[in-house]
């Protein structure tokens, strides 16, 4: 089958991937489509160390196609969304409602697939760049049948973390103001999120004045190509500032603009061994700075609440999809994302 592996040095499309059977408590998933995420170009680039060689993707979505032992919420022919999350459901993080904090879904990768007799890893439990993909029955969330799939697969990552760190980590209430740094698949589901929380006040930044448009239509009320802009609507500062970029200077810009009682939450992926600075005195006025992993959700919870909003309206999928490019064409899709003109390519199978 096909799928795009990278081998340490370059990622390529292959098709001679294997994938064996779903054991018990697992769900055997033909791919549809597929988001390309920052998070699969930064395990090509370094920035996310990973064994090799992999097979990349995880914001997916498909139909299952076969189920192992004790499996009894979905079933062949089911759509389903993925996440990657694959919590035990058992540990204490999870008994707490923190599956995201599951110490058993963050370990050794698994293994599924193989090429040429030799095992390929899987990355981030997921691994939907691929036709077929294994995942534990709690990845495999059951989503309305009328829901397109390259938009349904944006809910498995670029969704449930925006959206999710909106709702989920900084309790975005009624009224709040709220700047986004960076407005990427990310940061316009932030946005939205902040939208559908009832914030007064969105500022969107980001250095690509044609991004404006979008960042409106998901949810902001003011555009900035810079930070320096943000005061003129905020004197006092933000409630929230969601940095959504990934680089330390932004992290320190994003912690400079609170008001009194603020919140920066972290949401880009710098290097593993970056760094970032403040003035340690300003965070006396009880200002705090948050990490967030995968939107602080409950996935079989979240994912069904994000569909429903989609099909209500509130909550914006299909604008979202920039373009769609068959598997064959990941390079484009790469060197597009790579170049900022897209929100999100998905990929298809």
């Amino acid at each position: 089958m096909k799928g795009v592996v990278f081998d340490g040095t370059r990622a390529e499309v292959v098709d001679d991937l294997e994938i064996r059977d779903p054991g018990p408590g697992e769900v055997l998933v033909a791919v549809a489509a597929a988001g390309l995420c920052h998070s699969d170009l930064s395990v090509i680039d370094g920035t996310i160390p990973f064994p090799p060689p992999v097979v990349l993707g995880h914001e997916g979505a498909g139909v299952v196609e076969a189920v192992g032992a004790g499996v009894t919420h979905v079933g062949p022919g089911d759509h389903v969304a993925l996440s990657t999350i694959a919590s035990c459901g058992a540990c204490a993080d999870c008994n707490r409602g923190r599956p995201t904090m599951c110490r058993k879904a963050i370990g050794a990768p698994d293994q599924p697939f193989s090429r040429g007799g030799k095992p390929v890893y899987q990355f981030a439990a997921n691994s939907a760049f691929a036709e077929r993909t294994i995942v534990k029955a709690v990845q495999a969330v059951r989503i309305p049948d009328d829901i397109p799939f390259t938009s349904a697969a944006l809910i498995g990552c670029a969704v449930v973390t925006g959206v999710g760190a909106a709702l989920n980590r900084a309790r975005v209430g009624l009224g709040d103001s709220v700047v986004v740094i960076g407005t990427g698949g990310i940061g316009l589901n932030v946005l939205q999120g902040a939208r559908i929380a009832g914030a007064s006040t969105i500022v969107a930044v980001d250095a690509n004045p044609a991004k404006e448009a979008v960042a409106r239509q998901f949810g902001a009320t003011h555009f900035f190509a810079s930070t320096e802009g943000v005061r003129e609507v905020l004197p006092q500062g933000a409630d929230h500032a969601f940095e959504c970029v990934g680089r330390v200077e932004l992290v320190r810009e994003a912690i400079d603009l609170l008001d009194r009682h603020g919140q920066a939450v972290l949401l880009g992926m710098p290097g593993a061994g970056a760094e970032a600075s403040f003035v340690v005195a300003s965070m006396f006025l009880d200002k705090s700075i948050l990490g967030c992993r995968y939107g602080s959700s409950h996935p079989q919870r979240d994912f069904a609440l994000y569909a429903e909003l989609y099909r209500s309206g509130l909550l914006l999928l299909d604008e979202l999809v920039t373009t769609t490019y068959a598997v064959e064409d990941f390079g484009k899709a790469v060197e597009d994302a790579g170049a900022g003109r897209v929100a999100r390519g998905v990929l298809t199978f």
